[in-house]
């Protein structure tokens, strides 16, 4: 109760956190509810639910965090959807997947970065290309040379 004797009541000061918190837990609670009928395994023994479920205990913890902090610390309303930003995320997503075999990880990754970084206000093609060709190369290095993940550097389109 307040001073004035009428109930207090909770508001949210901060939307893009409570948003935010909220999507975390529930993607955490997701993947917690399919990994639930896997075995789970220990530290050094780790089984296929093992990783998914520190991984979503970690997430729903930021979750909380942030939903606890939206009704404690004030933050500026959320403005408009971003509809070009989701619909060319989503685009580039599904266009690496699309070419990772057939084009390789380098054209690949090069569309995702791309068209993603279309999605911004701020693209310009200068430094969008320049950013595709630094994060090819660095997948490149990172997931087939160093890791030594089985993919294509070029694809079937470019070698027979």
């Amino acid at each position: 109760m307040s001073a004035e004797g009428a109930p207090m009541r909770l508001s949210i000061r901060n939307p893009a956190d409570f948003w935010s918190g909220l999507l975390f837990v529930a993607v955490a609670s997701t993947f917690l509810w399919i990994a639930r009928n896997y075995e789970f395994g220990s530290p050094l023994r780790m089984g296929p639910s093992f990783f998914p479920v520190v991984l979503s205990i970690a997430l729903a913890a930021i979750g909380l965090v942030a939903l606890l902090r939206s009704f404690t610390v004030a933050g500026d309303k959320i403005g408009g959807f971003a509809v070009k930003g989701l619909l060319l995320v989503t685009l580039g997503s599904l266009l690496f997947g699309a070419l990772i075999e057939r084009a390789g990880i380098i054209i690949a990754v090069s569309t995702i970065t791309l068209v993603s970084a279309y999605a911004s206000v701020k693209f310009t093609w200068k430094q969008g290309l320049i950013m595709a060709a630094v994060l090819s190369a660095f997948c490149a290095l990172v997931f087939v040379y160093g890791l030594g993940v089985p993919m294509p550097m070029f694809g079937s389109w470019f070698v027979d």
